[in-house]
């Protein structure tokens, strides 16, 4: 019995101690005193490192001609006559989805291949995959080297 109320107690008073020991702040903390705002001037210090790191990850994505990201695959095929049947199917692709930017690709041995899109996220790639497999059922997405934005396409 003393075991269970002195667990009881131990339980109770350590969890309500580490919720005190977040102090509120006075008001008084939170208003500038006397000159201390700037405004419209902003101090960012930070370690030179990180711009370093920063200018090989643009130098890296530049040489891949883009960056990491999705596209979806519509077609792949590697028979005789997969070269007309992929010519097909873009030009279906481009006449029921006009927005979006297709691409024919050639892979070794013998593989031709349509992929759709430049999707940042694959969050964003589900999105239009949902709406292209009531066209195409076999398509999927895959990760993929995809061009760099137009910043200033709306």
């Amino acid at each position: 019995m003393i075991r269970k109320s002195v667990f009881l107690i131990l339980f109770l008073i350590i969890p309500a101690g580490f919720c005190a020991a977040q102090g509120i702040g006075r008001s008084s903390e939170l208003v500038p005193q006397g000159n201390q705002v700037q405004p419209g001037k902003l101090t960012i210090y930070q370690d030179p490192g990180v711009d370093s790191l920063i200018i090989r990850y643009i130098l890296y994505n530049e040489r891949l001609g883009g960056f990491e990201g999705f596209r979806i695959q519509i077609y792949s095929s590697n028979n005789r006559n997969a070269r007309e049947e992929s010519g097909k199917a873009r030009q279906e692709f481009i006449s029921k989805f006009p927005g979006i930017e297709s691409y024919a690709l050639f892979e070794q041995p013998g593989y031709y291949k349509i992929r759709a899109g430049d999707f940042r996220s694959k969050a964003e790639g589900t999105k239009y995959l949902l709406t292209i497999r009531r066209v195409f059922p076999d398509a999927y997405l895959v990760p993929d080297i995809i061009k760099f934005p137009d910043p200033y396409k709306k």
